[in-house]
């Protein structure tokens, strides 16, 4: 399926849409499929549910865990390298913990919303929280954590999901600008595919799934 993306340049007071490349959207039967084979080659799955029902547990007061305790169960597992020669102590802790409460008006105005509602005047605030999140925990991790945060606004992305999308990414706190145009992207797919859920799951987690098999993974 193919779809006509626009990116959005400012021209002094003006907003200018010009045509981009026509990125690949699934189709339902490309999720379906990639979802069987999501499941079959990464069992790390567990976790991701783990997180997300955790996160919801926290928010809803339900359990004692903070929410950087139950986000740091999918980053130790699903952002694995980044920690490789990096120590998830006590103070990496306090840091995401910081990021939390320093943000959390908005990461809940954010988690009430879906990426078919995103609006280019989301992102400065977009913007913001991403590079802050990316300065602790790298682009991949922030991704990660916010879309636990928000899971129907902030789509994932990795390394290679991120280059096959024309957005590759560059150093620690340099890929923000880069996040707010995937999301743009997300949301156009969300819109192509015509739904909020997928094959009954989060659209955004459908498609992380089908991006992991085909640009990570080179499994479809």
């Amino acid at each position: 399926m193919a779809c006509d993306f626009w990116h959005r340049s400012l021209d002094g007071e003006s907003i200018i849409y010009k045509k981009m490349a026509d990125f690949h959207t699934p189709t339902i039967q490309d999720i379906e499929e990639a979802r069987k084979v999501f499941e079959e080659i990464d069992p790390r799955k567990l976790f991701y549910r783990a997180a997300t029902e955790l996160v919801e547990l926290t928010i809803s007061g339900k359990t004692s865990l903070t929410l950087a305790e139950a986000i740091a169960v999918l980053l130790q597992t699903w952002n694995r390298p980044f920690y490789r020669y990096r120590s998830f102590d006590s103070q990496h802790f306090s840091d995401i913990d910081g990021l939390i409460k320093r943000y959390r008006k908005v990461l809940e105005s954010f988690r009430q919303r879906s990426i078919g509602t995103l609006h280019y005047q989301d992102g400065e605030a977009v913007k913001k929280v991403f590079k802050s999140f990316e300065e602790v925990l790298g682009p991949v991790g922030a991704a990660k954590s916010l879309h636990l945060l928000a899971p129907l606004f902030f789509p994932l992305w990795d390394r290679a999901i991120a280059r096959a999308y024309g957005l590759p990414l560059h150093k620690r706190g340099e890929n923000a600008e880069r996040y707010f145009h995937f999301m743009e992207i997300a949301k156009e797919q969300h819109r192509c595919l015509g739904g909020e859920t997928v094959i009954g799951q989060n659209i955004l987690k459908s498609i992380d799934e089908y991006n992991f098999c085909k640009y990570t993974r080179n499994s479809i």
